[in-house]
């Protein structure tokens, strides 16, 4: 799991990349939809092809602004599967998570199958028969190797000169092909809705053109690594949104008059619907310009779609780490690279099953299993959001979805509401009217479903509580992932007194009692947690005094300096408001999916030298203040207490809290009771 720290006040993630990159990385992905989708849509939708697309850039739209919120909220490195761990538990993390899994499968194969078809211009054989397929399967080989390597930085470098070319000639052929072909009369005389195009046409069209959603996935991932503040989010949700309407139905008006419908009669045939783009270029009359196009845009779709294929296949392996991590899929198959540290077996799975995608050949096929996946991801992405409004109130969003109303004393975010009614009902349309969504797509969810359900059955952990492993975890054989599980990570409330080194050296221990065992093994994660108390009298999000912020600042830093002395720990750092101590530490445990949790007793207490505390009510309640009491009776994971050693009274205080070896062994432990709490 990513570590948190604390953060400027409306920025998200560490500052290393920023709005330009997300942008490059979402606009690339819009871009290669386009290559492939435009044929896909026009061959369903025929004259209404501009309406679906704007459709699109609407369900778009309210997409953005869901994951903007989403992934501002959640850093850590993911989309929806992320959003709904959070909103709601692991179970549907997972059901998320393995669909989009399945989109990004869709999408390195049809982006292959494009390409291989965009590149038929140079040289036709590619375009057809068993050169395609060896070409496709050739560079899914290419973009898994890619992705084993691994995210350089000239990568980001190719991408923005990617986009850079997609939007000027994009643009450019929307502005000469309206001058050159459009005509009202023929956009408009051939749509008699009902019969050309048919409803159930329409409404796969529709979702097929969810494709644009993808790139927000991709967008999602970074998250935790970008620096963008409030003003720029807001930005980044126009531009791309425009982007999208601006671009997608206008080269659709240009199509439909430059290669029009007849009657039912598909616009785009053959060749033409696996590389629709290619059929406007060949419309215009004089050969110069019809050629220089042709091959200018063969070889930007060719590009653009493998960079495409790889940004996909980065996803995948991304959220492949991060379903391991999370043990919502075995950890063999998250294993990592011994130098890369790149998920190679997930990978190689998935670059096998992309290539049998494409031996087919059936672009519609696979554009509408595509759908499926894709409005599944989306339809939890809003529901999660929503409901993180209401779990969430007090949490600071450095982006919040304009147009929210006050309902049943939360905030609800309208474009959320309406996005995820509009995914719903196209979901539900898709499953109705494409057997390929219906069949295919419910077996993968089915089979993934059992898997998960069997895997995390056998390892005896609970469906929807969440459950991590280190990092590191995924380079050991399996016996030892047994092991490392039980610490996967640690959480150690901060109160900022002498007894701090205390618990973070015992937690530390612990963490070194893991690696000591496994000489290659790095440790356990330690959380180091301060919580505001906030007053009822004051609103949750209060401004806090600037003393108490230097001293939260100052207390965690040194518990990290402090942790982090145990060869192998890693600290991570976090803040966080509540009305209760208490209970902020239990949820903070149960939403981090924490192995135990490390603590001192606070007053009142007469523990000196160790003593055993059970986690239920009894005799021993009054051995501990409130704080400890609330913990020990609802965490739902070991809690193991730490109290300073018995010492003569006269003896002077230790200076700067820092506690002799003997003094941190001082331990209770509370687990919990036979009830699960």
């Amino acid at each position: 799991m990513s570590p948190s720290r604390l953060r400027a006040p409306d920025a998200i993630g560490r500052r290393t990349l920023g709005s330009p990159v997300l942008f490059a990385v979402v606009y690339a992905a819009l871009a290669a939809g386009l290559y492939f989708s435009l044929g896909v849509v026009a061959n369903n939708a025929l004259g209404l092809t501009p309406v679906i697309f704007l459709l699109a850039a609407l369900l778009f739209g309210l997409a953005a602004m869901t994951y903007v919120e989403g992934a501002s909220l959640h850093q850590d490195r993911g989309g929806s599967t992320v959003f709904a761990r959070y909103a709601f538990n692991e179970l549907w993390s997972f059901v998320a998570g393995w669909a989009i899994l399945l989109d990004y499968l869709i999408l390195i194969a049809v982006c292959a199958f494009a390409a291989s078809n965009y590149a038929a211009a140079f040289y036709a054989p590619l375009g057809e028969g068993t050169p395609e397929v060896l070409l496709c399967v050739g560079l899914i080989a290419a973009v898994s190797v890619g992705a084993i390597r691994g995210f350089s930085g000239s990568r980001i470098r190719r991408i923005a000169v990617l986009v850079v070319a997609d939007l000027v000639l994009q643009v450019g052929l929307v502005v000469l092909g309206l001058a050159t072909f459009f005509s009202w009369d023929a956009l408009t005389a051939t749509i008699d809705l009902g019969t050309a195009p048919t409803w159930d046409d329409v409404v796969f069209a529709v979702g097929v053109a969810t494709v644009v959603i993808i790139g927000l996935e991709s967008a999602a991932g970074l998250a935790g690594e970008v620096g963008v503040r409030r003003r720029g989010l807001r930005r980044l949700v126009t531009a791309a949104t425009l982007s999208v309407a601006t671009v997608y139905v206008g080269i659709a008006l240009v199509a439909l008059t430059a290669v029009p419908a007849f009657g039912e009669v598909a616009p785009l045939q053959g060749d033409e619907l696996e590389a629709p783009v290619l059929a406007i270029t060949a419309a215009f009359e004089q050969d110069w310009l019809a050629d220089g196009l042709t091959y200018a845009f063969a070889l930007a779709a060719t590009l653009t779609l493998v960079e495409a294929a790889a940004s996909a296949m980065l996803g995948l392996s991304r959220l492949a780490y991060q379903l391991s991590l999370n043990r919502q899929i075995p950890s063999s198959l998250g294993r990592l690279h011994p130098t890369r540290g790149t998920p190679y077996v997930f990978i190689v799975v998935a670059g096998v099953l992309a290539s049998a995608l494409v031996i087919p050949q059936d672009l519609e096929f696979l554009v509408g299993i595509y759908a499926f996946g894709a409005l599944i991801g989306l339809l939890l992405a809003h529901l999660s959001v929503i409901r993180l409004r209401y779990k969430e109130p007090a949490r600071h969003r450095p982006y919040a979805m304009p147009l929210s109303v006050t309902v049943r004393g939360g905030s609800l975010p309208l474009p959320a509401v309406l996005g995820a009614l509009l995914a719903a009902v196209t979901f539900v349309s898709v499953l109705v009217f494409h057997e390929g969504a219906r069949y295919v797509g419910m077996t993968w969810m089915v089979v993934g479903l059992g898997l998960y359900v069997l895997y995390r059955t056998s390892q005896e952990k609970s469906l929807t509580r969440r459950v991590t492993v280190r990092e590191s975890a995924l380079r050991q054989n399996r016996d030892e992932l047994e092991e490392l599980g039980q610490f996967g990570s640690i959480l150690v409330p901060i109160l900022g007194n002498e007894y701090d080194d205390d618990i973070v050296q015992t937690a530390g221990r612990l963490a070194g009692d893991v690696h000591d065992d496994f000489a290659d093994e790095r440790g356990a994660l330690i959380e180091a947690l301060w919580v505001f108390e906030v007053p009822m009298s004051l609103p949750i999000d209060a401004r806090l005094p600037d003393g108490q912020l230097k001293r939260a600042r100052l207390a965690l830093a040194r518990a990290k300096a402090v942790g982090e002395e145990y060869e192998g720990v890693e600290v991570a750092t976090a803040t966080v408001r509540a009305r209760s101590a208490g209970r902020a530490i239990v949820d903070e445990a149960q939403r981090r999916g924490v192995e135990a949790i490390v603590m001192s007793a606070e007053e009142p207490t007469r523990i000196r030298g160790g003593a055993l505390l059970g986690g239920r009510s009894g005799a021993n309640d009054t051995f501990v203040g409130a704080v400890t009491k609330y913990v020990l009776g609802r965490a739902t994971c070991q809690v193991i207490l730490t109290a300073p050693a018995a010492r003569d009274p006269a003896a002077p205080d230790r200076p700067g809290g820092t506690a002799p070896d003997d003094a941190a062994g001082a331990l209770g432990t509370g687990r919990p009771p036979a009830n699960g709490r």
